[in-house]
């Protein structure tokens, strides 16, 4: 600024004169010069445009030019020094830099020029502002001569502004002079000349006068005055009034213009009738709509303020517009009902009727607005429904005649500017704002108290239902109109986009929906269309394609809440329907088809066919989405019909170009191509959306789709990523779905999906996230892992079940590469498992960025830093980040804990690992040094060696204690396990002494079967189990299932399978033609076994007889089946839970076991207890076989989430918003009986249900055990991991015969329905 120039000044001259005008009011509102200085200096907090402002931006930039070099040398030396130590926290390094930048020449230098340069700029613009204040002065003077001489260009009643006029304060005398001048009685230039004083006055002073009353009633008689120059001013004085006066002086003016108005229509002189229609242009009807006009200004803007008031002063003004809007004539007035009342004027300015809207919106005024319309004014809502009444007649008649409605047209096709109305225009104007109007009413319960309304003309009333009836009828039965210029303008006030809007509005109302639209009668209506085409009958409906869309988008918005699904599917009551007329769920499904079919005749050849058919194919997935949805649309096969649809689609699709990079995208791909690859990617979504369920993924299968709806998904997640949208809880739910299931795991893999996951995994856990500001290093080497990567981690927990692991892992080697480069990224699951699990190199250890954060989330996060030899630990956070466990959660799963061991040996690793993590001493290896991979490595061995329940086992914990010892749980390198980590199992008697067991036994042993046997058999069971289930245990159990069920084997009618005779092997088998799985497994049954005091001896020979028949056995009634997938080739994937629960059961007595499976076999209750039962079994159709989805998941977990969502809706509710799935967890805890999860005893009364009450206790069983579990599944959704505690945690307290009360009351509702399902397993696509 040393180089300062006139255009210097000129420049900061402009820039501060636009700071000052913008922050005018602030100042000139201050009460003293202080105030004003006040303002400046905290402009900055005050004003959110500071930093906007061009003089603001000219500071920083000078500044930033003079002392930024200053500024950042001084920064670097901080920031070297905090690096030391010596200074610590953001906060001192901004204050030192502040200071040293103060006291520095530089700053000094700055300052003093720019003093001195502002002092030139403001002296100038002081001067400047003496000569503009002169000018004003003349100015002034020159404008009130004009205004004295009655000079005045704008004839606008309401656009006249208080800002920028001049008043003329009066005392009380001269303003009782103004009222007695103002008398109508008066001359006419007495009154003008007092008139246009009063125009001058402050509104304030007027309002507040003693006169103000008398001066009101002059003022309103004077609106009727013939002189137009008289209502002219004072529409003026009221419009200033308005815009200035607060609510409690300007409602007095308000009541009095709606008085003069309600006056003026009531009397002699008013003749306007709707036939003449009406004339805008003419001078009185110009002077009327002013008023009008200024009325609902007034009505749209008295809302934002009237709350500040008292209730009385808002009840003055709704009170004195009901009363206008309800002037009319005496009914038997000769003009009546032709009579052009003030509403139609109100409906003219105000079609869409914003007032009503304004005024209902809070509850405050809304109270008072719906009380006087039920006390006084309900003719008002009488008119606006028998207005829609006719206007709905007259269309209906027109249609009946097969014509376009012309006349009730409230559209013109002449481009020309047209200054009157018809009579069939103003009550085309006066039915939209009376259909806007009850639109709003009937969102809020008290408008909807004011039905029922009794008609005139009409015997019956008019109920909501009646209402809803008529706006729907009106979609279809509404007029369409030519495509002309104002063609847009005419569709926003179209009857059919009106009623679409208010529709849309009460769908999103759950309340307003329930009571108006959730009946079996507006449904009826909106499928009237459907109905017709449906039966083939006459159809008279302008814009077929445009209704039907509409009609699909108000059933989809009603499917998508669980209300109104409801009543698509079983009807407004599900006891009463009737059998002969099918609800709205058939309907729709059966259009759609015959849509997807091209079977609609009024419809071919239309360009939006498509989109018609994706508007119901969507209503169709918002219910086939759900499991009750799914079960009604069932036997309709949409899937086929959408499969094959999109089958004729993809071959088309085939055929369009690729689009040339470079090239126009309009001119390289027609539109018709364009829209086969949309409506190919809607197909695409709708298949998609079948796998939200266990049983549509099922069906998903048998379309031959599965591949490339993966695929599809992935593209459609990998778009909303790039544009940093969140995918949808649904999406989430589906990758969980589809990762359950064999072939749904290789889609995932061969779509890159798994991929993608993997490499964004590797890269928030090795690199951190790219936006994360690092001010300093973290200051340990082991932190809690970012809480950015626990999206990705639970997404791999629910992608990593046992079909998916056997699928992506089995026989697959570990890669152990002699060196990983440190840009090698793993893009598999092998690759996780290599280079964070299995860390058994230097490679790999080398390889890693963040080898103890890395290592510990491979084998489970533990967020806590452990030190040897300190008193203080970190403990785990509670809430700040979910712990994540990978390995931990995975052998959870006890299948995949097999397959893991077997294949990678991952004991092995562990061990070897902890017993190099020990302190070196002069005379060995010294003690476990205890530190975060240490603690965790201890806690995965203990939970992968241990087999038990709740009460079985003891896990040690993540965390250290306090005290002087911070960690009591001994640490190991070798087998066996320390004793202090088995519970101590109490030995129980048997108690054979119970009157009730005595008489079960006595039943199941007697020769005699007399009738209803089994259902006497299983009540008595029942009995036992409430009464003392302690002793349906060991022997007496095992005696008890066998007997049931070889009775149920020899009756033809208990038996759902037929096998064929089977000789036992050799007791003396080798266990080598057992695979390495299944002989793992052979040793952690029976060390359970033992464990539990039931096994003795060598009980190992036993189980491998036991499990080699049944392999033998079953694969007698097994079917060959050619297939990619690991888990169809001959053996059974995983190992058999049920049988070695059998065996565990019957004492290690093998022949026993292997006799009592024979005969289970035969019973519907083992193709859901026994997984191994149907693996590739002939007993199942060859689709079912080659999808190798086992019925447990489409049959038991379906209906397992079906009943969630009916009796525990929270939780269900639960398990969606985490992304994850019931299904899931409960084939888990199916497929290994439940082992880890309940103590033994809970596991053999789980069995025994299952057998002797039938195969639907086990989905009874799942919604006992989630009844049970509801606060802690709430609880754990919220902390975000969910996954993790029904995977990791077991099921504590909880007791089969606790809950067998609550299952027998779901067995009352569901068995029917779930027996029904269950023996169709065997019937194809069921």
């Amino acid at each position: 600024m040393s180089h300062f120039t006139s255009e210097d000044e000129a420049l900061l001259q402009s820039m501060l004169r636009q700071l000052l005008q913008s922050v005018k009011e602030k100042i000139t509102g201050a009460p003293s010069v202080e105030y004003a200085e006040e303002i400046l200096l905290h402009l900055e907090e005050t004003d959110e445009n500071f930093h906007n402002y061009e003089f603001v931006k000219y500071l920083r930039q000078y500044i930033n030019n003079t002392v930024g070099s200053v500024i950042e040398e001084e920064t670097e030396k901080c920031t070297s020094a905090q690096n030391q130590g010596e200074v610590s926290g953001y906060d001192t390094l901004v204050q030192h830099v502040t200071k040293k930048t103060r006291e520095s020449k530089e700053y000094r230098e700055m300052m003093h020029a720019l003093k001195n340069v502002m002092m030139v700029v403001v002296e100038s613009l002081i001067n400047k502002f003496e000569e503009d204040r002169m000018c004003n002065k003349e100015l002034d003077s020159k404008t009130k001569k004009e205004r004295q001489s009655g000079y005045c260009t704008d004839n606008c009643s309401d656009s006249d502004s208080s800002f920028n006029q001049s008043y003329t304060f009066m005392s009380q005398e001269q303003l009782q002079l103004l009222v007695e001048r103002l008398d109508p009685i008066q001359p006419k230039e007495v009154r003008q000349e007092a008139l246009q004083t009063l125009c001058f006055a402050p509104p304030s002073d007027i309002l507040n006068s003693e006169s103000w009353p008398n001066l009101r009633e002059h003022l309103t008689m004077s609106l009727s005055d013939p002189d137009a120059t008289f209502s002219e001013k004072i529409l003026r004085f009221y419009a200033k009034t308005f815009s200035s006066s607060p609510f409690n002086m300007t409602r007095e003016v308000y009541t009095s213009l709606a008085k003069h108005l309600e006056l003026y229509f009531l009397s002699g002189e008013y003749s306007l009738r709707i036939s003449a229609g009406l004339d805008v242009s003419n001078t009185d009807v110009n002077r009327l709509l002013k008023k009008v006009r200024l009325l609902n200004e007034y009505q749209k803007e008295a809302p934002s303020s009237w709350i500040r008031h008292p209730e009385k002063y808002m009840e003055e003004v709704v009170e004195s517009t009901l009363s206008l809007l309800s002037v009319k004539h005496e009914p038997n007035h000769p003009a009546s009902p032709d009579f052009l009342s003030p509403v139609y004027f109100l409906a003219l300015l105000d079609i869409k009727a914003v007032w009503f809207k304004k005024w209902t919106h809070a509850y405050y005024s809304r109270t008072v607005v719906l009380r006087l319309l039920e006390k006084k004014y309900k003719s008002l809502i009488n008119a606006a429904v028998q207005q829609c009444l006719d206007y709905f007649e007259f269309c209906k008649a027109a249609v009946n005649k097969n014509s376009r409605v012309n006349d009730f047209s409230h559209q013109h096709c002449s481009d020309k500017q047209n200054f009157s109305y018809t009579g069939p225009e103003l009550q085309y104007v006066y039915f939209v704002h009376s259909l806007c109007l009850l639109g709003r009413l009937l969102i809020y319960k008290q408008g909807r108290n004011l039905f029922p309304v009794q008609m005139k003309n009409k015997k019956d009333s008019v109920s909501i239902t009646d209402l809803l009836v008529l706006f729907t009828q009106l979609i279809y039965y509404s007029p369409s109109y030519p495509k002309t210029a104002l063609a847009a303008h005419a569709d926003t006030y179209s009857p059919a986009s009106l009623v679409m809007e208010i529709l849309q509005v009460f769908c999103d109302q759950t309340g307003c929906a329930v009571e108006c639209l959730y009946t079996d009668a507006v449904i009826d209506a909106l499928l009237h269309p459907v109905q017709s085409l449906l039966s083939g009958t006459e159809v008279y409906i302008n814009c077929l394609e445009t209704t039907l869309i509409d009609v699909a988008d108000i059933l989809a918005r009603i499917a998508a809440v669980e209300d109104g699904l409801s009543l698509l599917l079983y009807g407004e009551n599900e006891k009463t329907a009737k059998e002969d007329s099918p609800t709205a769920v058939h309907v729709i499904v059966q259009f759609t088809k015959k849509l997807l079919h091209d079977d609609i005749s009024l419809l071919s050849g239309s360009e939006i066919l498509p989109v018609v058919k994706g508007a119901f194919i969507f209503v169709c997935r918002q219910m086939y989405r759900t499991c009750e949805g799914l079960q009604m649309l069932i036997p309709y096969g949409l899937h086929e019909s959408i499969g094959e649809a999109w089958k004729k689609t993809s071959l088309l699709s085939e055929r369009v170009p690729t689009p040339v990079t470079g090239a126009d995208s309009t001119s390289s791909i027609s539109l018709e191509s364009k829209n086969i690859l949309l409506w190919e990617e809607t197909l695409l979504d709708a298949l998609l959306n079948f796998s939200a369920t266990p049983k549509g993924l099922f069906l998903l299968h048998s379309t031959g789709a599965m591949n490339d709806c993966v695929n599809f998904m992935f593209s459609s997640l990998s778009k909303k990523i790039q544009t940093n949208e969140y995918e949808e809880f649904g999406n989430r739910v589906i990758v969980t779905q589809m990762a359950t299931t064999p072939r749904g795991a290789v889609a995932l893999q061969s779509s890159g999906f798994i991929k993608a996951l993997v490499t964004e995994l590797w890269a928030l856990l090795e690199c951190g996230k790219d936006d994360l500001r690092v001010t300093q290093p973290k200051s340990t080497p082991v932190d809690a892992i970012d809480q950015s990567c626990q999206k990705s981690f639970l997404t791999l927990i629910n992608l990593l079940t046992y079909p998916a692991v056997f699928e992506l892992l089995s026989k697959q080697d570990i890669p152990n590469k002699p060196m990983y480069s440190l840009r090698e990224v793993p893009t598999d699951i092998i690759d996780i498992i290599d280079r964070l699990i299995i860390l058994n190199s230097e490679a790999k250890i080398r390889s890693l960025f963040s080898y103890e954060q890395s290592h510990i989330f491979g084998l489970s996060q533990l967020p806590v830093v452990l030190s040897l030899g300190t008193t203080e630990k970190r403990l785990a956070p509670s809430s700040s980040f979910p712990p994540v466990r990978l390995l931990n959660v995975l052998c959870c799963e006890l299948n995949t804990l097999l397959l893991l061991e077997t294949q990678y040996k991952v004991s092995q690793v562990l061990l070897t690992a902890q017993e190099e993590n020990v302190t070196e001493t002069s005379e060995g290896p010294g003690d476990f040094i205890i530190d975060g991979l240490s603690v965790e490595r201890n806690h995965v061995l203990v939970r992968i060696n241990l087999i038990g329940g709740p009460q079985e086992r003891i896990l040690p914990l993540r965390v250290l204690d306090k005290g002087s010892d911070p960690y009591p749980w001994p640490m190991f390198s070798s087998f066996p396990l320390p004793k202090c980590y088995l519970a101590e199992i109490p030995m129980k008697a048997e108690f054979r002494q119970d009157k009730d067991l005595d008489k079960l036994l006595s039943l199941l042993k007697s020769p005699e079967k007399q009738t209803g046997w089994t259902e006497i058999c299983r009540k008595q069971f029942c009995k036992v189990m409430k009464a003392r289930p302690d002793i349906i245990s060991g022997t007496i159990l095992a005696e008890l299932i066998e007997k049931f069920v070889s009775h149920l084997s020899e009756s033809r009618l208990d038996c759902y399978f037929s096998t064929g005779n089977y000789k036992a092997m050799d007791a003396d088998v080798k266990n080598e033609s057992l695979s390495s799985v299944q002989q793992l497994g052979v040793e952690m049954t029976v060390r359970y076994g033992k464990y539990l005091n039931l096994l003795k001896g060598h009980a190992e020979n036993g189980l491998c007889f036991v499990l080699m028949n049944c392999e033998k056995f079953l694969k007698q009634q097994q079917r060959t089946v050619v297939s990619s997938l690991c888990c169809l080739q001959e053996r059974y994937a995983g190992y058999d839970w049920f049988a070695s629960s059998v065996f565990l059961m019957m004492s290690g007595d093998g022949e026993k076991t292997l006799a009592f499976l024979q005969r289970f076999s035969r019973l519907l209750v083992s193709a859901f207890l026994w997984l191994p039962r149907l693996h590739i079994s002939m007993h199942l159709p060859v689709t079912t076989v080659e999808s190798g989805i086992h019925p447990v998941y489409f049959c038991s977990a379906h209906h397992i989430e079906m009943l969630l969502k009916a009796e525990l809706p929270l939780v269900f509710s639960a398990f969606h918003m985490a992304g994850f799935t019931s299904s899931q967890i409960c084939l888990q805890w199916i497929t290994q009986c439940f082992w880890n999860y309940m103590d033994w005893s809970e596991i053999c009364h789980y069995i025994a249900i299952c057998i002797f009450l039938g195969p639907d206790y086990q989905i009874y069983m799942c919604i006992s055990v989630f009844r049970h579990l509801q606060q802690d599944i709430l609880k754990h959704t919220e902390a975000q991991d969910l996954q993790l505690f029904l995977k990791e945690e077991a099921l504590h307290g909880f007791r089969v015969s606790d809950y067998l009360e609550y299952m027998e009351s779901l067995e009352a509702i569901y068995r029917p329905m779930l027996l029904k399902d269950m023996r169709n397993i065997r019937v194809q696509n069921t």
